[in-house]
């Protein structure tokens, strides 16, 4: 991983460079009451990172010098309005922090990989004491008891995990798409409805998201709900290959309510309208 120190001046003309690396901001704060009250000035400090599409985002950096927490977009004004740079602490204190973390998580993916439980659990746990909401630490740490079978455990780094945003987000879709199947395969299905419940809140307009749903109260054998994410997902995309399969596959397992049978024909014709062709097959799981 390698950064550099913001640089805020530039030539005219010059290509501008992406703004990263650790800011400040300054609170004054009123602190007692009645003749005792004095002001103080509070410091925050704050990762800034800004992306190939010109979005700015802040992230507050925890004891340990490291960012965490929710970020959120901040436009270039408001940045050099309210937010002073603070290279030489980034270079000497924050840069090497989140080198040394960086390296402890590859460390624990490598063991994890290798079937080195023990210790790749070890290392998840040395990156969590630095910084508990680290979403990659939590899905291997997570990923981790499942693999063992620990389910109490696996269920403890659920519950973090579904309240973490930043779970959900594109950059974490392989680890998230792997804890959701692990989950499934884990016998905890109503842990896996809520996980995919939870990233539906955040991206309702995702047809897989609602097929990983439908999977999930299949095995609860709950057929109702099971179908309507089905649909739900096929409203999004009729001509979704799998979710136009999962539909064939409960038709010809008769596993559709009769309540729904109009909700299914009206799916089924919306798919031909658009070129899908329904046909039997075996669910995929």
């Amino acid at each position: 991983m390698t950064q550099t120190p913001v640089t805020l001046d530039q030539k005219v003309g010059e290509k501008r460079d992406r703004m990263r690396g650790v800011f400040s901001t300054q609170e004054i704060r009123k602190v007692g009451t009645g003749t005792t009250t004095r002001k103080t000035i509070q410091k925050s400090f704050w990762y800034v990172d800004e992306g190939d599409d010109g979005v700015i985002e802040v992230q507050p950096l925890n004891s340990n010098y490291v960012p965490s927490g929710p970020k959120r977009k901040i436009d270039r004004d408001e940045l050099l309005d309210k937010f002073a740079p603070e290279p030489e602490f980034y270079v000497q204190t924050v840069f090497p922090k989140m080198r040394e973390l960086n390296k402890t998580i590859a460390r624990a993916d490598r063991h994890r990989q290798k079937g080195e439980t023990f210790s790749a659990e070890f290392e998840y746990n040395n990156a969590l004491k630095v910084d508990e909401e680290n979403v990659r630490a939590n899905f291997g740490i997570g990923l981790t008891y499942l693999e063992r079978g620990e389910t109490d455990k696996a269920d403890n780094i659920f519950e973090r995990l579904v309240k973490l945003d930043a779970a959900f987000e594109e950059e974490h879709k392989h680890l998230f798409n792997e804890f959701g199947i692990n989950l499934r395969k884990s016998k905890m299905y109503d842990q896996a409805v809520e996980y995919y419940g939870r990233a539906l809140e955040l991206s309702q307009g995702d047809e897989n998201l609602h097929l990983n749903v439908a999977r999930a109260y299949l095995e609860k054998q709950d057929f109702p709900h099971c179908l309507e994410h089905v649909l739900r997902a096929l409203m999004i995309n009729p001509a979704h290959e799998a979710g136009l399969k999962f539909l064939a596959w409960m038709e010809a397992k008769k596993l559709v309510p009769e309540d729904q049978r109009a909700a299914v024909a009206e799916a089924v014709a919306r798919a031909r309208s658009t070129g899908g062709t329904p046909a039997p097959a075996a669910n995929e799981g």
